[in-house]
């Protein structure tokens, strides 16, 4: 019987982090960022920063639910060949497609993503 896809835990000492940082910086773009009255008309109204160019880039990759379809992708391709990169790319676009307005298409990875843990891992051979 082949081993079943778990990552260790030196593994989960990075995964953690990077899945907690991609969650807060979602959690900092759309209440402080984009759902911000103040920052939306100075970013509408011309201001040309970092700020704002972000908050352009997000709101136009949540309008064609690129957060969403990535984290589905990833999930999926983890699914059928699971990877720790895969694994690692999908909870970051999962999270920041729940928090971001893409949550049908990011929670669908996310489970596809739990469910990923059931596959044995490819040997090779």
């Amino acid at each position: 019987m082949r081993p079943l896809f778990l990552p260790s835990a030196r593994q989960l000492n990075v995964l953690i982090p990077i899945g907690m940082s991609a969650l807060g910086y979602a959690l900092y773009m759309r209440y402080l960022v984009i759902q911000q009255t103040t920052v939306g008309l100075a970013c509408d109204g011309g201001l040309a920063t970092w700020l704002c160019a972000t908050r352009r880039l997000m709101i136009g990759l949540h309008q064609h639910s690129v957060f969403g379809w990535l984290a589905l992708g990833a999930a999926a391709l983890n699914l059928v060949r699971p990877s720790l990169i895969l694994f690692a790319f999908g909870m970051v676009a999962a999270a920041l497609g729940v928090v971001l307005y893409n949550v049908g298409l990011a929670a669908l990875a996310a489970a596809l993503l739990i469910l990923s843990f059931a596959r044995p891992v490819i040997g090779t051979t």
